[in-house]
């Protein structure tokens, strides 16, 4: 997957998480669109199994390379990593902008605790692996594609 092609996936994602909405952020459903539009250019990506890929939202977690490199792409795509570092800020004006307040909120929260979740891991896909458990674990509205 070429970089154009992910760039084109994360600005089709925003357009749609921002047309038609009323308020500046978008609705769980425009967030479930965006989300599925993710989770097929990470899959193709990353190459995790179906199975691993629907358990991630109700915290099963396995330790595999492509299940890792999933989570990497996704929170790229979502801008919550950059290069395998983490960048919360980024993250949080992305809740601010895009999603509704009953889940910016926690989303928040969570990636201001987990800003330092990867501090000492080298590998980008083991650093958005330790992201994803840390914002699962601290965010009770917690949602993944």
């Amino acid at each position: 997957m070429s970089w154009r092609s992910i760039m084109l996936v994360t600005v089709a994602s925003m357009v749609l998480l921002l047309v038609n909405s009323v308020e500046s952020y978008a609705s769980m459903e425009q967030l479930t669109k965006s989300g599925d539009m993710m989770r097929s250019v990470c899959m193709n990506k990353a190459k995790p199994s179906l199975e691993h890929v629907e358990g991630l939202p109700s915290g099963k977690f396995p330790e595999s390379k492509e299940i890792m490199c999933y989570a990497n792409c996704v929170l790229e795509l979502m801008q919550g990593m950059r290069r395998g570092k983490i960048v919360a800020d980024s993250a949080m004006k992305q809740a601010d902008l895009l999603i509704p307040p009953e889940y910016a909120e926690p989303t928040k929260r969570a990636f201001d605790t987990c800003r330092h979740a990867g501090d000492g891991v080298k590998n980008n896909c083991e650093v958005a692996y330790a992201l994803l458990k840390c914002l699962h674990k601290n965010n009770p509205k917690f949602f993944f594609p």
